[in-house]
């Protein structure tokens, strides 16, 4: 008796937690296990229950679920769940004081309490704020938030102020509460809610980092599929997107670096799928010794299969990122931007 051939899911049928279940698969293991960190046990549970029942979802299905949610992120109609909206719906239920609680506590960094969130804010970031509190009041923040969190944050500060709150906090007795909850309720309505509103991600920055971690067969697809639909987004997203090939911007110092830290047994299957001008400017930053164990290398491993080599560069890109990051490494933004020396 033959088997069954197993039915396609619809885009029609899907709810929108099949949806997510499907926007999840879709994007890897790496970004999907960012994304359940972020969640509750509960809400995994709903979306690894809609995963296992989805049944076959074909690649254009997957493709217009991908484009409503380009275009729900970079558009403003009323389905995109966003702050505004949120706080709107709260203010129809519960006063203006609570609303402006809940509302600065999801906006800001994560962590129960507000010094728990403190603790996640960047020193720097952090001290830029507090020097210009007075220096009882870095004194009490300092004296709340850890250890390490506290030095680093002391150490970004003006040496006079710094100087002056190491002072206060050797004596420092017991802060009174009344104290402590004028500056917490400081910080929540000063700072926290200042860093939520600037530190909010353009969409297509987030879209094209999603859209560098696909292959270029899906990636190409569904760029093609959203700018049918939304052309100068698609303009945004290419622009912003960093792949292999950009590499080429870097400069010699750059290149060394990166070759330092690259995985060398992946370097050769990286080099295989990229252009010759790439090629050279990575062989040009290497002793004539390694160049030509790499030239051999690359040689004697015959065919690699196009997912491999995509694998390889994407740790590549990845790599280059994060060194860009700790500024160990100048990636230019373009042709047009110059390095000074």
């Amino acid at each position: 008796m033959a088997e069954e051939k197993e039915e396609e899911v619809s885009y029609n049928s899907l709810t929108g937690l099949k949806k997510a279940a499907v926007f999840l698969l879709s994007i890897g293991e790496d970004h999907t296990a960012r994304l359940f960190a972020m969640m509750d046990d509960a809400e995994i549970k709903e979306v690894s229950q809609a995963m296992a029942s989805l049944g076959m979802v074909n690649a254009s299905t997957v493709e217009k679920i991908f484009v409503e949610f380009v275009e729900q992120i970079s558009g403003t109609g009323s389905l995109m769940g966003s702050f505004d909206s949120t706080e709107r719906l709260l203010a129809k239920v519960l006063d203006g004081e609570r609303v402006g609680d809940i509302m600065d506590e999801i906006r800001g960094p994560a962590g129960r309490t507000m010094w728990d969130k403190l603790g996640n804010v960047n020193e720097e970031v952090l001290g830029n704020y507090l020097r210009n509190e007075y220096p009882q009041t870095v004194a009490v923040v300092l004296t709340k938030i850890k250890a390490d969190h506290a030095g680093r944050v002391l150490a970004s500060l003006p040496e006079n102020l710094s100087s002056e709150v190491i002072i206060r906090m050797l004596r420092m007795e017991n802060v009174q509460k009344e104290v402590l909850n004028d500056v917490e309720r400081t910080l929540r309505t000063e700072f926290m809610s200042n860093l939520a509103r600037t530190s909010k991600r353009d969409p297509h920055e987030m879209m094209a980092d999603i859209f560098n971690s696909l292959d270029r067969e899906t990636e190409g697809r569904f760029m093609s599929a959203l700018e049918e639909r939304e052309k100068d987004s698609a303009e945004k997203i290419r622009a912003l997107m960093f792949t292999f090939e950009d590499l080429s911007r870097l400069d010699s110092a750059g290149v060394q670096t990166l070759l330092r830290s690259f995985d060398k047994s992946k370097l050769p299957i990286a080099l295989k799928g990229c252009t010759d001008e790439l090629r050279e400017l990575f062989f040009g930053n290497m002793s004539e010794r390694a160049a030509k164990i790499l030239q051999e290398d690359m040689e004697n491993m015959g065919p690699v299969r196009l997912k491999e080599v995509e694998e390889a560069q994407y740790e590549a890109v990845q790599l280059a990122k994060d060194l860009s990051e700790k500024g160990e490494i100048v990636i230019p933004d373009g042709e047009d931007e110059k390095l000074i020396y």
